[in-house]
């Protein structure tokens, strides 16, 4: 690479490129989860980023306390206002009351 040394601007376009490739290859993460209520088929849940999709509508991430995490559409002031509760390590979810129980995909 002695020709790089001599012309930044090769070097630097050359750097830039291998920053957009890599950054290119980044994956979604994202978790799945069957989540289920007393008497009713599986529902799926997906975590994604800061949103949670469940029974066909996006929630927005608005924060945790201890073990919980809450989601709603529009997020309130306080956290615990939110309509929707997930603890991940036990697997409940409790939507506007109404609870289930996730299991991991």
């Amino acid at each position: 690479m002695p020709h790089l040394k001599r012309h930044p601007i090769k070097r630097l376009l050359s750097c830039t490129a291998m920053l957009i490739s890599l950054t290119a290859c980044e994956r979604e993460t994202y978790t799945s989860w069957n989540c289920q209520s007393a008497g009713e088929a599986k529902i799926p849940m997906v975590l994604r980023k800061a949103q949670m999709e469940f029974q066909g509508t996006q929630l927005k991430y608005c924060g945790s306390l201890g073990d919980q995490s809450f989601f709603d559409p529009t997020c309130a002031n306080q956290t615990e206002q939110s309509n929707t509760v997930f603890s991940p390590k036990t697997g409940l979810l409790v939507q506007q009351g109404k609870e289930y129980q996730c299991v991991a995909l």
